[in-house]
């Protein structure tokens, strides 16, 4: 009776929680999957915006504008999760290995997490300007004056791919650090004796590196390309922030479905973009989930 009894107080405790989630998550899920069901005809010339049910995502997965913004959140993704590993990688090594003032160089490496990315991106707009010559501002005036013409480049506004490699250049200084704090608490929770013991056995540092320290942090790596990579699929505010509303060469699901609704008026498309954009999360999330449960429950038993 005593445990029937735990049990219900704490459900109660958690069902408020349990509501909203309910109503403000899985409702507006639904309603928004249902709406990109929608057959749509305007309504003065009774034109077919939208022939209703799958054919919708056939629609939209099928136009141009909707395949060149899944091919920018390719690049932009691929980009920004190789460069927050790498970065976030080297600078918990180096803070390993130990330096002099590590706190302020951890806050440093940890100081653009604190930054939103509107303010960071009005900052990296400026930075990334296009202009050359006369005209050339941020990197490209400091390329200039380094005497690196040569390397001056439109950044976003590139014609080809390079503008969504350009666009992940703020986002991986804004979360490397993120990434290297979580490298380095796995640093940290990896016993002294274990080094030295492959110290003993004639190990180089690399070899301590690469064959008893690397192997333990497999789960850290998972996660952070895990949180990293969905939070890069989900980009909006960054990019609006640089390219603005109308920008194409740097327009993403994101973007697209903001102009779909806001701009365009079409919330079923706007819904169908936000549902497929939800799949590819959810593609990414729910098998690390899974894994994480199931390592979980290996280790209790």
């Amino acid at each position: 009776m005593r445990k029937s009894r735990d049990k219900l107080v704490g459900f109660l405790f958690v069902l408020p929680s349990i509501i909203l989630i309910g109503v403000f998550v899985y409702w507006f899920i639904f309603q928004n999957v249902s709406t990109s069901f929608d057959r749509v005809v305007t309504r003065a010339t009774k034109r077919e915006l939208h022939p209703g049910g799958v054919a919708n995502y056939s629609q939209l997965l099928g136009s141009d504008d909707y395949q060149h913004a899944l091919f920018n959140l390719l690049v932009l993704t691929v980009v920004f999760v190789a460069g927050t590993m790498f970065f976030g990688l080297l600078w918990a090594i180096l803070l390993e290995k130990g330096v002099t003032a590590e706190g302020v160089f951890r806050s440093i490496y940890l100081l653009p997490m604190a930054i939103s990315f509107i303010a960071a991106g009005v900052v990296w707009r400026w930075l990334l300007a296009p202009g050359k010559g006369d005209q050339a501002s941020g990197l490209n005036q400091l390329l200039a004056m380094m005497g690196l013409e040569r390397f001056q480049s439109s950044w976003w506004q590139s014609p080809n791919s390079f503008s969504m490699a350009a666009m992940a250049i703020p986002a991986i200084w804004q979360l490397s650090g993120y990434v290297m704090a979580l490298f380095l608490a796995g640093f940290r929770g990896i016993s002294d004796d274990q080094r030295e013991a492959a110290r003993i056995d004639g190990a180089s540092e690399w070899k301590i590196y690469r064959h008893v320290l690397f192997p333990q942090l497999s789960p850290i790596a998972l996660s952070a390309l895990i949180i990293v990579g969905h939070m890069s699929m989900k980009m909006f505010d960054l990019i609006y922030a640089i390219a603005g509303q109308n920008s194409y060469k740097a327009s993403v699901p994101s973007t697209m479905m903001w102009t779909q609704l806001f701009q365009q008026g079409d919330a079923t498309a706007a819904a169908v973009n936000a549902t497929i954009l939800l799949v590819l999360v959810a593609l990414i999330v729910i098998p690390y989930l899974y894994y994480t449960n199931k390592t979980e429950k290996e280790v209790r038993g």
